[in-house]
């Protein structure tokens, strides 16, 4: 396809990108927000590095616009760097820093150019800073992750072996994640399996009914009906879950949010405990939320044993799509479903708070929650406004937080030859979700942070401090 055929044809977003531009408000810029600490980095150095290395990514030089036919990519002709690369000479101690990050978060990105941009902070305290912020439309974490990981090397020397990659790839995919989706949901209904081709999800023919069914293949046709009956039984756990019960965690929204962030703590620490205790690392860091996010409701006594408190958490499905639906590699995108898991808020101990996140996240893990909501959220994009409120609602009202865990590179990372010493990120939250906790690992340690609405945490410190106690008291129970 020459260029000038697809400087005309229309570069459309996937209905999982778009959801994310449907979803935002003014008062609500659904933006990823990372900061990393790369001490010694220069503004030329910097600049040359995003010349160089991030913008063969084609999607970072477009900017989303809606048309009649939906949302689209559309090439920013007048593109300059300087519009995205900014340098805040002001000298900050941590708590200036904390507090001028707050500022940036709430900041909606412009939309006359692509929706991102990064700010160099060379006088910070403890070294350079440097903050990224990026519209959630262009990929999840585990995708934006995937991008820093290509570009930014293992030794000061080295360079990036393989980086970027052409948008038009990803448009000519839409035709066929379409009619994917459609035999998908068409056999789910049918019960049966759909029909093998390009572009579709299944091996053999769709099946209506018992009668053309050939009595060696009757097993197969039972095993398509409980594949459906189970699909019908997990939708409607999704939609009768119970909302969460009114705390101070489900109060309206200020639309004013502040960030912290916790300092590093080892690894190795919720390694041993995960051993002793039989879960994951994962379940440690839940309950140590679970452990802040009972404390930050407000709520006591037997209301709190009768609370109901969900976290929504990002579960990557990458592995679980169809071969039609896999992204290419090394292409931006959010391919990411949600569970909804009851945070055990009612539990008085450090351990039963633990078990109980165990069994939770087995369970759901299991389950196709994170397909299902993959799969409603591109759906929500394609219909009418007012039809994507129902959707969204069955979504957001069923939990008072996202709880996000984006596993870094175990070993330091230099970015134009300086090492990253750390790195932090804060997702957003849509809906009427108010709390966002994010828990980063990298270079052999892990850290807490978290984003929240003035009127939900009004200490976010506190809260911070009340995940990292939790560890203290598992390690107290498990000796």
């Amino acid at each position: 396809m020459s260029d000038a055929a697809n400087d005309r044809e229309p570069l459309r977003l996937l209905p999982m990108d778009a959801a994310w531009l449907n979803l935002e408000s003014p008062q609500n810029p659904l933006t990823i927000t990372v900061l990393m600490r790369v001490s010694g980095l220069t503004l030329s150095e910097l600049r040359a590095f995003i010349q160089r290395y991030w913008l063969p990514w084609e999607r970072f030089r477009m900017r989303p616009v809606q048309r009649s036919c939906g949302w689209c990519w559309e090439w920013d002709r007048k593109f300059d760097l300087a519009n995205h690369l900014f340098q805040v000479p002001e000298a900050m101690d941590e708590v200036r820093l904390q507090q001028w990050v707050s500022a940036r978060l709430n900041q909606p990105l412009r939309q006359d150019r692509p929706r991102w941009g990064f700010w160099l902070v060379p006088n910070a305290e403890r070294g350079t800073a440097l903050l990224f912020r990026i519209h959630h439309c262009y990929g999840d974490g585990m995708s934006l992750l995937d991008v820093f990981d290509s570009i930014c090397t293992r030794s000061p020397g080295e360079h990036p072996q393989s980086y970027g990659n052409k948008e038009r790839y990803t448009a000519r995919r839409w035709p066929k994640v379409m009619q994917a989706c459609r035999e998908a949901f068409s056999a789910g209904l049918q019960g049966g399996k759909v029909p093998r081709g390009e572009g579709t999800v299944g091996p053999g023919p769709a099946s209506a009914s018992t009668d053309d069914i050939p009595e060696h293949q009757a097993g197969g046709f039972e095993k398509s009906l409980m594949t459906s009956l189970r699909a019908i039984n997990e939708m409607t756990g999704m939609v009768t879950e119970p909302e969460d019960t009114p705390s101070h965690l489900k109060r309206p929204l200020l639309g004013r949010r502040h960030c912290r962030w916790s300092g590093p703590v080892p690894v190795r620490s919720f390694l041993t405990l995960a051993r002793r205790s039989g879960c994951s690392i994962n379940d440690v860091l839940l309950s140590c939320v679970a452990a802040a996010m009972r404390d930050a409701m407000g709520v006591s006594g037997s209301a709190l044993k009768q609370s109901v408190v969900h976290a929504a958490v990002p579960v990557d499905i990458r592995r679980a799509l169809p071969e039609a639906l896999r992204p290419v590699r090394h292409m931006p995108g959010n391919y990411f479903g949600t569970i909804f898991v009851p945070m055990p808020v009612d539990g008085g101990f450090a351990l039963e708070r633990l078990w109980r996140i165990k069994h939770e996240t087995r369970r759901l893990k299991r389950s196709w929650q994170p397909l299902m909501g993959w799969g409603l959220s591109g759906l929500a994009s394609l219909l009418p406004a007012s039809l994507r409120q129902p959707i969204s609602d069955l979504f957001f009202r069923k939990a008072s937080a996202v709880v996000s865990n984006v596993p870094g590179t175990r070993e330091p990372r230099y970015l134009a030859g300086h090492q990253i010493t750390e790195q932090m990120f804060w997702v957003p939250q849509a809906g009427e979700i108010g709390l966002g906790v994010s828990i980063v690992s990298y270079a052999g340690n892990v850290q807490f942070g978290v984003v929240a609405d003035e009127a939900i945490v009004p200490d976010p410190d506190r809260f911070l401090a009340r995940c990292v106690r939790e560890l203290d008291e598992l390690g107290d129970a498990l000796l």
